[in-house]
């Protein structure tokens, strides 16, 4: 039988000692290098699956992209329809406005007379104070459409009562009402101060308070350039 061959006896093994710290260092070493060896691969591994995730969100962003390239067509002509309808809106709502002011010509809106001061008769209480307010003569006398006032009653408190509108048979009453009003200022009615104001839409009202609010700026304007006389002004507004 063949014989195996001897193994080296202890005493064969290198002695020098530099050589076996040399040798305890490069093991060291090479331990080290398969650690971080073994570091890489989870890392490349890590990286490999957010690669793959990263490829299937590209893989969703193409799609959608594409989708949205399809529906641009249709969301342009959709804009289209759009402002083409808000033009046809502004100009409905121009109309509508329009009309609305022109139903209203014949109204006058009266601020600060005190509640129930009218007593059950509100026409005849306006019949009788607008002469006395306006010391003007009415011929013929004014006649009223309707005159009541405007909101629940609970809206009232004792330093503030309801708005009264009353609407005349003639716009030209309504006309000269307005005209003394616009001449002698606010009226006053025992210790309260009635104010006298046409009767506008919510948008006429909004435009007019912008404008009396620019007015001062105006004023330098006309002085400086004559606006208004060369018929540069706004509508219904009191100059």
């Amino acid at each position: 039988m063949a014989t195996q061959p001897a193994l080296p006896s202890p005493t064969t093994l290198p002695t020098d000692s530099r050589a076996v710290n040399a040798t305890y260092c490069i093991l060291q070493e090479i331990t080290a290098v398969g650690r971080c060896l073994e570091a890489m691969d989870i890392n490349i591994s890590d990286l490999s699956m957010a690669s793959a995730s990263n490829r299937t969100d590209i893989a969703c962003f193409r799609e959608t992209v594409t989708d949205l390239d399809q529906c641009l067509p249709t969301v342009e002509e959709h804009v289209v329809m759009v402002l083409e309808h808000y033009a046809e809106f502004r100009t409905l709502r121009a109309k509508i406005t329009d009309l609305e002011d022109r139903s209203r010509r014949d109204n006058v809106c009266f601020f600060g007379i005190p509640e129930h001061k009218e007593g059950t008769n509100i026409k005849s209480f306006l019949k009788s104070l607008l002469p006395e307010l306006t010391r003007l003569t009415f011929s013929p006398p004014l006649e009223y459409q309707r005159a009541h006032r405007i909101g629940p009653l609970y809206k009232a408190t004792p330093g503030r009562s309801r708005l009264v509108i009353a609407g005349y048979l003639r716009h030209d009453q309504a006309r000269l009402v307005l005209l003394a009003a616009r001449s002698q200022g606010p009226f006053s009615l025992e210790v309260h101060e009635v104010r006298v104001a046409a009767d506008f839409s919510r948008i006429t009202n909004e435009r007019r308070k912008v404008f009396l609010a620019l007015r001062p700026q105006l004023r330098k304007l006309d002085i400086k350039f004559g606006l208004f006389e060369t018929g540069l002004y706004v509508d219904h507004i009191q100059w």
